[in-house]
């Protein structure tokens, strides 16, 4: 049975679903075939992603393909009941509430799990935490897993090397059609949707801090220049670094970029990456959001203990008032400011990335008891059609490699 807050919203829910549907042709041209084939006939998939409109459809597609569907959200402020309760009346088994705190959010993670699923969709490797711990008990049936996130697949890979993890998992987010462009235009459009929406303020002239320089942090602080704002990246790579310079932007710690920024965004997969020492060197107004997976990016306890105030200046922003008088907001109490203050990617950019999901899970069906426990790149073949499929979505097309051609680059 189910687990939602409101059966009743369940129409706005389907609309969105229907907006989305016809804006995803890969996922549309996978579902159809899905439809005939039915590779995932007798088969329960768990799945805990963003659980809004884009997840809705790819969790439908799944569904063409004959599985059987137990789905939760992988963060509860990105929940949508609407989104919810549209699953439930497709008949999917739906445990997700939006805004459930720390406690009942795992508590419905276990209870998705508790189908005993073949197969784990995940966002950030929560349910596969709890498959390889306390819910050890409803791994009995697992083939293997399909990781979203960076976040996710670091934490993978250190299970891997501690002998932790006891099945196969799929890295989707290492794909190219992931990360060249989820993680990077995705985001970057993204995060400044949820940033401007919840603040209503103008992003030219203000002085950007962008803390990370991987996929996500380029894309965001590609969109900022866009909208002419003066950007400065903080790293702990200084290969990352040099390439922020080159690419036009200034580079340097984040203790001295704390004084000069406006707006900071954090998006490294790591902890702690805006701490008191930095509140401490902000500007009165400072705007601090976080697009990084897990909401640790920003030290919010370290915030709070220094705060005389903490007040609802507008809905997803919460100001901190310290000692002096001066105000940091921070947008959507450090989480994904992307999908806890917005919509999350845009509709086109999720078609590749839930393309790579549904492809992933075949992928594990089909070579079932071949792999043994550890983490797996998407294989290029695969990849590669999901990219063919989109370029042609696009109306482009590209030039393939000769006899000759092929001859020349093998060395012959």
């Amino acid at each position: 049975m189910s687990i939602i807050k409101d059966i009743g919203c369940r129409e706005e829910g389907h609309q969105r679903i229907d907006w989305v549907s016809k804006h995803m042709p890969v996922l549309n041209a996978i579902g159809e075939r899905f439809e005939r084939e039915k590779p995932f006939a007798g088969k329960k998939i768990a799945l805990s992603i963003h659980l809004e409109a884009k997840t809705a459809y790819l969790v439908k597609t799944l569904a063409r393909g004959g599985a059987e569907m137990f789905v939760s959200g992988s963060n509860p402020l990105s929940t949508q009941d609407c989104i919810c309760a549209a699953l439930v009346d497709d008949g999917i088994t739906v445990h997700a509430i939006h805004g459930s705190d720390p406690e009942q959010t795992v508590e419905l993670w276990k209870k998705t799990l508790s189908c005993h699923p073949d197969i784990v969709i995940d966002d950030g490797s929560d349910l596969i935490n709890l498959l390889l711990g306390d819910c050890r008990q409803y791994a009995d049936r697992v083939i293997g897993g399909c990781e979203e996130t960076t976040s996710g697949v670091q934490r993978l890979r250190g299970w891997q090397r501690t002998g932790r993890l006891t099945f196969p998992v799929m890295a989707i987010n290492d794909a190219r059609c992931k990360c060249f462009f989820d993680n990077t235009y995705g985001t970057g459009q993204s995060s400044w949707d949820g940033i401007m929406r919840t603040t209503n303020l103008q992003v030219n002239g203000k002085v950007v801090v962008v803390a990370g320089y991987g996929y996500c942090g380029r894309g965001i602080a590609e969109i900022a220049r866009g909208l002419n704002a003066q950007v400065i990246v903080t790293e702990i790579d200084p290969v990352k670094s040099i390439l922020a310079v080159m690419d036009g932007y200034r580079a340097m710690s984040m203790e001295e970029a704390a004084g000069l920024g406006d707006i900071f965004i954090t998006a490294t997969a790591c902890c702690d990456v805006i701490r008191p020492e930095h509140f401490a060197a902000m500007k009165d107004g400072a705007i601090v959001a976080n697009a990084g997976h897990f909401n640790c990016e920003i030290d919010l306890e370290g915030l709070k203990a220094m705060a005389v105030e903490k007040f609802e200046e507008r809905k997803n922003l919460d100001g901190y008032r310290l000692a002096d008088g001066r105000v940091i907001s921070v947008v959507a109490d450090g989480g994904l400011c992307n999908i806890a203050a917005a919509d999350g990617h845009p509709v086109e950019i999720m078609d590749m990335s839930f393309a790579l999901q549904a492809s992933g899970a075949e992928y594990l069906l089909k070579n079932e008891g071949k792999l043994a426990p550890g983490v797996y790149d998407i294989p290029e073949e695969v990849d590669r059609h999901v990219a063919e499929l989109k370029l042609k979505a696009f109306g482009g097309s590209f030039d393939t490699l000769n006899e000759k051609q092929r001859a020349y680059l093998a060395g012959h």
